[in-house]
């Protein structure tokens, strides 16, 4: 089994919606939450659209201060861009690097702040 295919389930599994850009802001990948989550956006049919023409004004800018803070160092792999109180969930942009630690591109990742209260161990037929 190949690593890429281990990492791709990895992501999929995720309840967190995943979506992966270039450095051109191209949507590369979404997980099947992320689908899901922006499916009254277009869905799948964002693959290979601009994440920036999901955005306003404001937010296309800081993407893009984002971005050039990835670009200055290799050890600029964070930031911590938006909190949701509805949602209770922190919202961060990362780096993708690759193997030279140069930057490929970037994902956004969704972190849940409210404790999940499914059973544990709930094994659902």
């Amino acid at each position: 089994m190949e690593l890429n295919e281990i990492l791709k389930s990895v992501i999929d599994q995720d309840r967190a919606h995943v979506v992966i850009c270039d450095l051109n802001h191209t949507i590369i990948y979404m997980n099947p939450a992320a689908i899901a989550k922006y499916a009254k956006h277009g869905g799948e049919a964002l693959l290979g659209k601009s994440l920036l023409n999901c955005h306003n004004e404001e937010s296309r800018r800081m993407i893009e201060r984002v971005l050039a803070y990835f670009a200055a160092s290799e050890n600029h792999n964070m930031v911590h861009t938006f909190y949701n109180s509805k949602e209770n969930r922190d919202v961060y942009m990362v780096a993708l690097r690759n193997s030279k630690k140069e930057l490929i591109g970037y994902y956004e990742k969704h972190e849940f702040r409210t404790k999940d209260e499914t059973p544990l161990y709930d094994f659902k037929d």
